[in-house]
C-alpha cells in the first residue's frame, strides 16, 4: 500500500530564515555551545567543503560584507591560513571593524597576521576557490552598487565559488535574486534549508546544495516548525502488489479529454502515461480530427468524439486539458466536464487550457476534489500578475492558488511545489532535460492514473510528482540532458511504480 514516511531528519526539512535566526541562539545554548562556537562551527563547515570541492586548493578568495555571514568567513579564512594555504581576503569596507561575533572571528584573524583588502580583479585573477560570505539571509531590498559590482566580477570569473549559508544576493525565502546573485558551486546552508534554495532560479544559483546541522539540529527542530519538506522517491512505501484474483475495473476508468483539431499528442502522452502508471481502463475524448493521430500505434486506448455525458458517467477520474485548445469547441467541453464532475464528485488533474479556461472562466466552480498543475504562466494568469511575481515567490503563489481553488496545486518547475493548503512540498528530483515539450502532459497521466487508482489526492500529487521527476533523471543518467523526449519517460516510470530502481 503506497504510503508517504516523511522524514524526521532535518535534511528534509525547510525553514525560513528567520525561523532559524529566531530559534538557533536558544538551540545553541540547549546543545551546549555559544554563538561564537556556533560561527567557528561554520567557518570550519565551509572549509572542508572547499577541500572536498577541489582538493589541493592553494589560493583562496574570501568574500566579506557586514554581518554574520561574514564572521563566517573570516573564520574559514582562519582554517586555511593555519594549514598553510594562500589566503586572500577582501571587504566591501576593508577599515571597518565589525561588532559582536563577527567582531571577534574578523580581531582573531587580524591578530594571527591576516589582511583585509579592497576588492581587485588582480586578486580574483589568483583564486583557485572563492568563498562568498558578502551578505547572508537578511537581505530583503536591492543590494548597494558595491555589492554589485564584485558579485558580477564573480559571476564572469571561471573560478568555482562556495557560498556561506545563500548566494549573496538571493533571498533566502523566496529565492528571488535582489538585483544581482552569486552564481554558486556549492552553498553550505547551515542550522535550517532555507526554501529559496530549494525551488526555481534560487534552486539554479546555489549549484550544489550541502546542509549542515552544526551540532544543534535536534535542538532546534524541538522549538522550530518546518515551513515545507523536501520530496524524494524513497520516502515513498511504493504501490506494493496486486491482488492475484483482481481485473482490469479494480484499477481505476479514467477520462482523458483534450487533442483539439491540430493538437493530438499532448492527450495521447496524458493517456500512455496513464497505462504505463498502471491504470486499468484509459478512454481518451478528442475532437474528431485527431482521433485517428490519438489511438495510432495504441491499440490498448480507447478513443472518441461522441457522447460525452457517457463518458464521463463511465469513467471514475477525469484529466482534463493537455490539448484542449480554447475554441468554442474547447469552451463547449470544458463547461460540461466541469459542471458534470462538480455534480457527481469525480476527482480531476486539471491541467494547461484547462487551467486557461479556468481563470478566464465567470462560473466559480468548486474544484475541491481536484489536482492542478501549471507552470508559472498558467499560474499567473490564474492569479491574474506576471511571471515575475509567480518565480518571484513560487512557494507564496503554489499556496495562493491552493486556497484559491481548494484544490492541491503542483506549481511546476525547477523543484516542483506541491501545496495541499496545509503544508508545502518541493520535489528533489528532476533536471533540464525535462524543459521540453509534453513533459507536463506525461505528469498530468501520472496524477490522473494515480487517482484512479483509488489514491488519496494529496498524496497522489506527492507520489506522482516524485516519480515523474524522477524517471527523468533515470533518462538522463542513462542517455544525457539534450534531447530527452517526454515519451522517454514512460519505460522508467513503469520500472519506477514496480519498484525496480
Amino acid at each position: 500500500m503506497l504510503k508517504l514516511q516523511e522524514s524526521l531528519s532535518l535534511t528534509h526539512k525547510i525553514y525560513r530564515a528567520d525561523q532559524v535566526r529566531e530559534h538557533e541562539r536558544v538551540a545553541a545554548e540547549a546543545s551546549g555551545c555559544d554563538m561564537y562556537s556556533l560561527m567557528a562551527r561554520a567557518g570550519a563547515a565551509v572549509f572542508n567543503q572547499c577541500q572536498l570541492l577541489i582538493p589541493n586548493t592553494e589560493n583562496f578568495l574570501i568574500l566579506v560584507g557586514q554581518g554574520n555571514n561574514a564572521g563566517d568567513g573570516y573564520v574559514a579564512a582562519m582554517h586555511a591560513k593555519n594549514v598553510g594555504k594562500n589566503v586572500y581576503l577582501c571587504a566591501v569596507e576593508p577599515e571597518r571593524v565589525l561588532t559582536g561575533d563577527a567582531g571577534r572571528a574578523q580581531q582573531a584573524y587580524l591578530d594571527a597576521g591576516g589582511k583585509v583588502e579592497h576588492f581587485s580583479k588582480a586578486l580574483l585573477d589568483k583564486a583557485d576557490i572563492v568563498i562568498d560570505a558578502l551578505l547572508g539571509t537578511g537581505i530583503t531590498t536591492a543590494i548597494r552598487n558595491e555589492f554589485a559590482d564584485i558579485i558580477d566580477a564573480v559571476n564572469e570569473a571561471e573560478v568555482p565559488v562556495v557560498s556561506i549559508d545563500v548566494p549573496s544576493g538571493l533571498d533566502a525565502n523566496t529565492g528571488e535574486s535582489k538585483g544581482r546573485c552569486i552564481q554558486a558551486d556549492v552553498t553550505v546552508t547551515l542550522v535550517g534549508i532555507k526554501p529559496g534554495l530549494t525551488t526555481g532560479a534560487g534552486k539554479q544559483s546555489c549549484g550544489k546544495l550541502v546542509y549542515d546541522d552544526l551540532g544543534i539540529g535536534k535542538a532546534f527542530m524541538e522549538r522550530a516548525r518546518s515551513h515545507a519538506s523536501l520530496l524524494s522517491l524513497s520516502m515513498f512505501t511504493g504501490m506494493g502488489p496486486r491482488d492475484v484474483h483482481s481485473h482490469k475495473g479494480d484499477y481505476g476508468r479514467l477520462l482523458c479529454i483534450g487533442g483539439n483539431r491540430g493538437t493530438p499528442g499532448a492527450i495521447r502522452l496524458s493517456a500512455e502515461a496513464a497505462m504505463r502508471t498502471g491504470a486499468g481502463l484509459v478512454k481518451v475524448f478528442a475532437h474528431e480530427q485527431s482521433r485517428i493521430q490519438v489511438s495510432a500505434g495504441c491499440p490498448e486506448l480507447m478513443v472518441t468524439n461522441e457522447s460525452l455525458d457517457e463518458a464521463l458517467a463511465w469513467c471514475t477520474t477525469v484529466v482534463l486539458g493537455p490539448g484542449l485548445g480554447q475554441d468554442e469547441w474547447a469552451k463547449e467541453i470544458f463547461e460540461r466536464t466541469m459542471s458534470y464532475c462538480e455534480g457527481a464528485h469525480k476527482p480531476m488533474v486539471l491541467d494547461a487550457d484547462a487551467l486557461n479556461l479556468l481563470s478566464h472562466s465567470s462560473v466559480s466552480y468548486n474544484v475541491s476534489e481536484c489536482l492542478i498543475t501549471p507552470h508559472a504562466g498558467e499560474a499567473a494568469r490564474l492569479l491574474g500578475v506576471s511571471v515575475d511575481e509567480i518565480e518571484s515567490d513560487r512557494f507564496n503563489c503554489a499556496r495562493q492558488l491552493a486556497q484559491k481553488y481548494h484544490a492541491t496545486c503542483v506549481l511546476k518547475g525547477a523543484g516542483s511545489v506541491v501545496d495541499t493548503e496545509r503544508h508545502a512540498y518541493v520535489c528533489q528530483h528532476g533536471n533540464p532535460g525535462m524543459a521540453t515539450a509534453g513533459m507536463g502532459d506525461v505528469l498530468t497521466g501520472i496524477l490522473g492514473a494515480l487517482l484512479a487508482q483509488g489514491i488519496d489526492q494529496d498524496l497522489a500529487c506527492k507520489y506522482g510528482v516524485s516519480l515523474h521527476a524522477k524517471a527523468g533523471d533515470c533518462v538522463a543518467e542513462q542517455f544525457g540532458e539534450r534531447g530527452m523526449m517526454a515519451s522517454d519517460l514512460f519505460h522508467y516510470i513503469r520500472m519506477l511504480i514496480n519498484g525496480k530502481r
